[in-house]
């Protein structure tokens, strides 16, 4: 399995103007898995996959309150054999992707996806959702 193609097709952001602290959640979601068409591909299959990537911030008092939102849509398109193929369609008949590809593909979507999910946060006054490293100084050392 190798990723050939990853476009987004929606990107949202929005804030409530009466953002609070909030809980931050991030979540993604398959929500399609079909035969793509790809002719440079010979003895290969092509997949591909449709996601949801999104960060939700709610209100630590009242859960069901959304603060703000992040998200973004697209597919990822991969290369196969036949046999990851027929894998990849026999599990969406369950809505499920194949176990063995989930890390990779959760790897991925959160490369792409957390750089322009920062921007946007950033943009929007949002906490981030990943930590950033910090520089701190260190103690003077005892000679």
């Amino acid at each position: 399995m190798q990723v050939i193609g990853f476009n987004l097709t929606k990107v949202l952001a929005e804030r409530s103007p009466n953002f609070t602290r909030s809980a931050i959640n991030t979540n993604i979601e398959f929500s399609n898995v079909e035969k793509e068409k790809v002719d440079l591909l010979k003895d290969a299959e092509a997949v591909k996959i449709s996601f949801k990537f999104s960060i939700i911030y709610e209100d630590r008092e009242k859960k069901d309150k959304k603060n703000g939102e992040v998200s973004c849509e697209g597919v990822i398109v991969l290369s196969t054999s036949k046999e990851e193929a027929k894998d990849f369609h026999k599990s969406w008949k369950k809505k499920e992707v194949p176990k063995d590809t989930m890390i990779p593909l959760y790897n991925v979507i959160l490369k792409k996806c957390s750089v322009n999910a920062l921007q946007l946060e950033d943009d929007l006054n949002l906490p981030p959702h990943i930590p950033f490293p910090q520089v701190r100084a260190q103690p003077p050392k005892d000679n």
